[in-house]
Formats: structure tokens, C-alpha cells, sequence
């Protein structure tokens, strides 16, 4: 690898969930999630380092048992961001820090490696992370895919839970699909944070916008830290959220003889 600043990649892992219970172990194809996405990012080209963060011991023991790197982190970490910067504080030597998430078993790495980069490329970005093209109108109406509004030059102007930004007329949302050009992004759940963001950002009070759109981004951007988000080729990804997801991710699994 060139000379550059090392990278240190976190997947927090938490066994209990109001949705999904025990999710990181949920057999994929087979294997665990949290081995599927601790594989995946072992696949980048920039990430130096890869540790779960987790506070069960199940979860630490799977780990373990397929041979990656596991940090026991407090019980009452409030969200994965708090967990992400307990692993920095313990592995000081890395000036960039990746929160991969654990319910993200088919991100590809060079997406992963695209906001790696993306970071190194702007010295004034404190985090960094992903944006796809909006599938359907579904998706835009969709609390549960966070939209993303972007500056032309990559800049996030903001995250939002809501249809943004908004069409007035609804003309243009009508024609949302492959191809199609339109301006709603989605998120893909995954930050790249620059050491001392990081640690300001957990720091911070939680703000009123984030209180009211549940994204905790929202506290980063309200103190003034700048996020850009490199906009990737629709990804054929799904995340895991509830365990009727398990059956799309294997079937995409087999349509790419992923084993």
C-alpha cells in the first residue's frame, strides 16, 4: 500500500434490538452476519486494521471463532458512533476511523474504500460517507431510507427521514427509476470520521434536529463539522433490519454465486 494515514475500521455489534434480537448472529447463507460483514471489509484495499466492538459475549465468542478481532465495550453505550469511538480511544495510531455497519453484509468493498478516499481527498471533511440513487418512489416516501441532500461539489447539506428535498408539484418524483435522473439520494449507512470528529461528536450534546429526525449525523453537522458523501453506482446491497431482509440477501447472494 502507498504511504497515507492509517485507517482503522470498527463493526459494532449489539446482540439486543427492538426489531431483530440477536442479529449479528443470524445465519447468512450459512454464516453468522457479523462474519459476512467482518469478511466483506476485509476485503478493502484501505483499512489497516478491523475490530467489532461489541458488549456480548456471544457475540465476542463468534468473533473469536472465525478468527477476527474483537474490543468488549461497555453495556450502556448509548448508540454504535459511541462504540466506534471507544475502539479509537483504545487503537490511538489511527488518525481515520470507519464505522462499518453490521447490518450491511453485501457492501462492497470498493464502496467502502470509495469513502475512505473520498476522505483523504478532503483535508476539511471531519466525516465522510456513501449515497445511492433513490430506487422508487417508495424509497423517497419511505421513513425508514434517510435522504440526503448534496451540494454540487459532494458537500451534505443535510440528512433527513423526509421526502428532500421536497417536490412541489410532484412531477419529477413521478418519474424515479434505473436510469432516471433525479435528485434524491439515499444514505448507505456507513461513516469514515476523521480522529478528533469523532471524538467532538460524541462529545456533543444531542441536538433538536437530531432529536426530531432520530439521525444522530444531525448533532455532527449542527456543531458545524463538514460531511461529504460520494454518490456510487445503484448497489445491489440491502441492509438487514428485520429478519424478512435475510431471504433477499441470500437470494442476491445466489444471483451473484456468492458463497
Amino acid at each position: 500500500m502507498t504511504a497515507r494515514e492509517p485507517v482503522l475500521g470498527v463493526i459494532p455489534a449489539r446482540y439486543e434490538s427492538s426489531r431483530f434480537p440477536g442479529k449479528p448472529l443470524v445465519p447468512i447463507a450459512g454464516r453468522p452476519m457479523i462474519e459476512r460483514v467482518y469478511r466483506q471489509a476485509g476485503r478493502c484495499r484501505t483499512l489497516d486494521r478491523i475490530v467489532v466492538a461489541t458488549d456480548d459475549q456471544r457475540i465476542a465468542d463468534c468473533v473469536k471463532g472465525f478468527g477476527g478481532e474483537v474490543l468488549m465495550t461497555p453495556a450502556d453505550c448509548p448508540t454504535g458512533t459511541d462504540r466506534t469511538a471507544i475502539a479509537a480511544r483504545r487503537f490511538p495510531g489511527y488518525p481515520i476511523v470507519l464505522n462499518i455497519q453490521g447490518d450491511e453484509p453485501l457492501l462492497e468493498p470498493e464502496a467502502i474504500d470509495r469513502a475512505v478516499e473520498l476522505m483523504l481527498a478532503h483535508p476539511e471533511a471531519g466525516i465522510t460517507t456513501l449515497v445511492r440513487p433513490a430506487r422508487n418512489r417508495a424509497e423517497v416516501d419511505d421513513p425508514n431510507y434517510v435522504k440526503v441532500v448534496l451540494a454540487g461539489d459532494g458537500r451534505v447539506l443535510y440528512f433527513s427521514r423526509g421526502q428532500a428535498p421536497f417536490c412541489r408539484d410532484g412531477k419529477m418524483a413521478a418519474g424515479i427509476g434505473p436510469g432516471q435522473a433525479h435528485p434524491w439520494r439515499v444514505h448507505i449507512g456507513l461513516y469514515v470520521w476523521r480522529r478528533e470528529a469523532l471524538f467532538r461528536q460524541v462529545s456533543l450534546p444531542v441536538a433538536l434536529i437530531e432529536r426530531s429526525e432520530g439521525l444522530e449525523q444531525l448533532r455532527a453537522m449542527h456543531d458545524g463539522i463538514v460531511v461529504y458523501a460520494a454518490d456510487i453506482a445503484d448497489t445491489s446491497s440491502v441492509g438487514v433490519d428485520r429478519p424478512q431482509d435475510v431471504p433477499k440477501v441470500e437470494a442476491i447472494m445466489r444471483e451473484r454465486g456468492l458463497e
